[in-house]
């Protein structure tokens, strides 16, 4: 893995993180915070994804699945922390 794809990953994680946190309303953690909930939300995504046979090509699908990974995440995060 280059430089390169290393920036688009972070940038991608940090969009789908604040994405997500601007959907679930109050649940950001922060810019390193949402970069690290942005990129296990998207590989969280990709594996749901998967189970149901949606596959996202490209950035914009990229992010997609990122995002929603993330909703996902910070959904079960707020559970956990309720409990």
């Amino acid at each position: 893995m280059d430089i390169t794809a290393l920036i688009i990953i972070l940038a991608i994680g940090g969009l789908a993180g604040w994405l997500a946190g601007n959907i679930m309303k109050g649940h950001g953690f922060g810019l390193v915070g949402n970069i690290i909930v942005g990129i296990i939300g998207a590989v969280l995504g990709s594996f749901v994804f998967g189970l149901v046979g949606i596959s996202a090509y490209g950035l914009m699908g990229s992010i997609i699945t990122a995002t929603l990974g993330a909703v996902i995440l910070l959904s079960i995060i707020g559970v956990v922390k309720k409990a």
